[in-house]
């Protein structure tokens, strides 16, 4: 029962801090569409499987304390967000009405192809899950119960996200803030840029 509080505890206090998840949802979810916001909160949710997938084969710390797979996967996070920035301040001012100026729409695949390589390219959330897994679960935990507890992280990533995504798309949220679109994508393109910078500041 403790295990499971810590993990139930660490999860959520990681899944509502603000992060290039937060960032690329909430962006999805009022420049473009719901099912494009929500699309993005699964693709977040594999993402996280990916990182469970690979600590629970022993991988995530094999990554973690090698000192160039760390950074090699930093540097394509980074490489990533920032990417993802740039197009972003590169928006400029609309009418509101659609044009060359308004967000690029996305695919379903995209949207999900979107979340999952944000959140699978994010070296903090690699941390996160290696870190729970090593220092909240148990060794001789049946792996089973370890799968469950990735499931949860999983999910509770995917449900917060998916909240965020309903809220940023509500009619009333959405006719507001689309007045100032591009000053919201310049706004999304600076913090993903600032989340860029980060993965590769020295710790």
């Amino acid at each position: 029962m403790t295990e499971l509080l810590a993990v139930i505890t660490l999860t959520l206090l990681a899944v509502i801090s603000p992060g290039p998840d937060f960032a690329m949802v909430s962006r999805n979810s009022l420049q473009l569409s719901r099912r494009a916001g929500l699309l993005t909160a699964l693709g977040i949710g594999l993402g996280v499987l990916a990182h469970v997938g690979y600590t629970l084969f022993g991988v995530g710390l094999l990554v973690r304390q090698s000192v160039w797979l760390f950074g090699l996967l930093k540097l394509a996070g980074a490489g990533y967000l920032v990417f993802l920035g740039i197009r972003m301040l590169r928006s400029r001012p609309d009418d509101g009405s659609p044009g060359p100026h308004s967000a690029p729409a996305l695919s379903d695949i995209a949207a999900l192809r979107t979340g999952f390589l944000t959140n699978a390219l994010n070296p903090k959330t690699m941390v996160f899950v290696v870190s729970l897994f090593l220092q909240a679960v148990r060794p001789d935990t049946p792996l089973s119960v370890q799968a469950g507890y990735g499931a949860f992280i999983a999910v509770a990533h995917v449900v917060w996200f998916a909240l965020v995504a309903l809220f940023f798309s509500a009619g009333t949220v959405q006719g507001r803030l689309l007045k100032i679109r591009h000053r919201i994508d310049h706004v999304f393109g600076a913090v993903l840029i600032g989340f860029g910078m980060l993965l590769v500041s020295p710790a």
